[in-house]
Formats: structure tokens, C-alpha cells, sequence
């Protein structure tokens, strides 16, 4: 059983119920059918009953829930929760009426903070900042946690590193440029959604260009001392670096690069030390090995809200709706 048909099978085991705001677009609709036809979470399609019916036109969703806002008892309750949650931002019930009725991000968003909704699966036709704006505003971050970033699972076809070619890529989405605390924090959440996800051990690799001081360069530093940070955060992680991306994934590289390693050759979980090179490096395995690619899956908010790439498929969506379930039974 491959990596998203374990995880549909965790999400059949206590139905979650997922919110997508997205009914402008037309894959919602095909993925929303395959999932109720699935059984892997209970939909709330959020929009007017007209614009449902005319995109979603051919697709069978019996069994989803339409809210429309202009017409949902609860929007009052809405607007009155964001008032209360926004008003030392200046946020007036004008404001708040006018954003809930025409942003239906916001509204899913919404949802799940008044506990309607379980998550929310949102970004095929918004931006990454579009759809994490409200949840930053509204749902905040969870407790414990000091930063929100993103990760993207890899499932890689025919390859025997990682976790039976199941990687996670982190952060690929969201951090620019995180600083050396940053990085560290974002490698231990990585850790974490790993093996919430797969039920394995994350081996974590803090990748760079140099291996165990092979360059010299203040981005080598940052790699390093985020690396000390993360280990002195939660020594009971696998973790090292700063290692080169072949001595983290291939053993016989590994051994030879960095020997005496916990992680070298091993690694399932890849921390890159900047957006360019994690952005990067998701598309070129996506494109090259033709990898599943999903995401960008966010850690560190309350509650689980998942992002989508502009270019994702009917199919990814599907995917990360079952993933986004069982961010929810956790």
C-alpha cells in the first residue's frame, strides 16, 4: 500500500470534516466527488447554491454540505467571533460582514474556528499568502509552536531511499529566508508532521552546500547553528548536518562524506536553508523523477489548514484532503 492510500485509510477510520472554499474552480469538484465517493472525509462546499450548480455541473456530491454565506444562520455568529478577534486591529462588524460574505477564505477559515469544520484545503486558484493570511489572523499559532512553515510530501516511484521514496521537503513554501532559529524550528516540526504522517522515524538532514565543513561561507554558518539549536531543542530527534544533499540521502556518499553520522545516507526528511532552494527542489524531484508532490502542508497553526500549488491536480487535492484529515484526528 502506497503512502496516500495508507493515509486515506487513516482518514476512513474516524471521518474528518474538511471545508473547501474553492468553488470557483473546477477541480474542487472533481476532487470533492472522488472523496465523498472514497468516504475519506465528510465536504462543506462554501458558496451560493447557483455558482455550485453551474461550475460543479457533472459532478455527483451527494453527501457535501453547501454554505452559502449570505444565507447561513451562523454568518452573524461569524462576524461577531471576528469582530471580537480583530477589533484591537480596528476591525468593525462593517468590515467583517463585508469580508466574511465576499472572501470565502476567510469564511472556511471561520468555520473551523467556530468548529464547524475540521480543517480546510485551499490554494488552487489563491496564493500561498491568500490562503495562510486568515489562518495567521484567526486560528494563530498552536501552543508550543513559534513559527508556521510549510513542508511538501515526496513520494518518489521506484526508489529505495527515504522512506520507501517517501520524503518531506521542508520549508518549500512559506520562509523566505528563515534564520538560524528559524531553520531549527522548522526542521523539529518537519520532524514531527513525519511521523505523524507516516508512522516512521524522521532522519533529518540540514542540507547546504558544503558537508561537515567542506566550504566556507556565513550560509554554511547559519545551516550549522541551526543544526546545534535543533539538537540542544530536542536531542531525541535523529538529526545532523550541514550536510550535501547526496551525502544526506545516498548511504555509500554518506559514509564517505560524513562519516560517523546518525543521519548521512539515511535521511527522510530534507531541511533546505532557504525557499529558492526547497521550492526548487520540490519541482525539479516533482518534474524529473515524477514524484507526488503534496502540498504545501502547513505546520504549526491550531488547526490544520493546507495550502494547494496553482498547478496541482484533481488528484492532489484529493490527496491533500485525506492528509489534512488525519492532521485533524492528531
Amino acid at each position: 500500500m502506497g503512502f496516500i492510500d495508507e493515509i486515506k485509510a487513516r482518514a476512513k477510520s474516524d471521518i474528518k470534516t474538511i471545508v473547501l472554499p474553492e468553488t470557483e474552480d473546477e477541480r474542487t469538484y472533481k476532487a470533492a466527488e472522488a472523496v465523498l465517493k472514497e468516504g475519506t472525509a465528510k465536504l462543506i462546499l462554501v458558496g451560493s447554491k447557483e455558482q455550485i450548480e453551474k461550475v460543479g455541473a457533472g459532478y455527483d456530491l451527494t453527501g457535501a454540505q453547501i454554505v452559502d454565506p449570505a444565507t447561513n444562520d451562523k454568518t452573524e455568529a461569524y462576524i461577531a467571533k471576528l469582530v471580537e478577534l480583530r477589533q484591537k486591529k480596528g476591525m468593525t462588524e462593517e468590515q467583517a460582514r463585508e469580508l466574511l460574505l465576499n472572501n470565502y477564505l476567510y469564511y472556511g477559515v471561520m468555520m473551523v474556528k467556530m468548529g464547524d469544520a475540521d480543517g480546510m484545503v485551499s490554494g488552487a486558484c489563491h496564493s500561498t499568502a491568500d490562503t495562510l493570511r486568515p489562518c495567521l489572523q484567526i486560528l494563530k499559532t498552536k501552543p508550543g509552536t513559534k513559527l508556521v512553515s510549510a513542508f511538501f510530501v515526496m513520494v518518489v516511484p521506484d526508489c529505495d531511499m527515504g522512506a520507501n521514496g517517501t520524503f518531506i521537503f521542508g520549508d518549500s513554501g512559506l520562509e523566505q529566508n528563515p534564520d538560524p532559529e528559524k531553520l531549527a524550528n522548522i526542521a523539529l516540526s518537519s520532524a514531527e508532521s513525519f511521523k505523524l504522517l507516516t508512522g516512521e522515524e524522521p532522519v533529518v538532514a540540514m542540507l547546504s552546500h558544503s558537508t561537515k565543513g567542506s566550504a566556507k561561507h556565513a550560509d554554511v554558518d547559519k545551516v550549522v547553528e541551526a543544526t546545534k539549536i535543533a539538537k540542544e531543542l530536542n536531542p531525541n530527534v535523529r538529526l545532523d548536518g550541514e550536510l550535501q544533499l547526496d551525502a544526506a540521502i545516498v548511504p555509500s556518499v554518506g559514509e564517505s562524506k560524513a562519516p560517523g553520522s546518525p543521519v548521512a545516507g539515511h535521511a527522510n526528511v530534507l531541511i533546505f536553508p532557504d525557499l529558492d532552494a526547497g521550492n526548487i527542489g520540490y519541482k525539479l524531484v516533482q518534474r524529473l523523477a515524477k514524484a507526488e508532490a503534496y502540498g504545501p502542508l502547513t505546520q504549526g497553526i491550531a488547526a490544520p489548514v493546507n495550502d494547494l500549488s496553482r498547478g496541482c491536480s484533481a488528484e492532489d487535492i484529493e490527496g491533500v484532503i485525506a492528509i489534512t484529515a488525519v492532521q485533524a484526528q492528531a
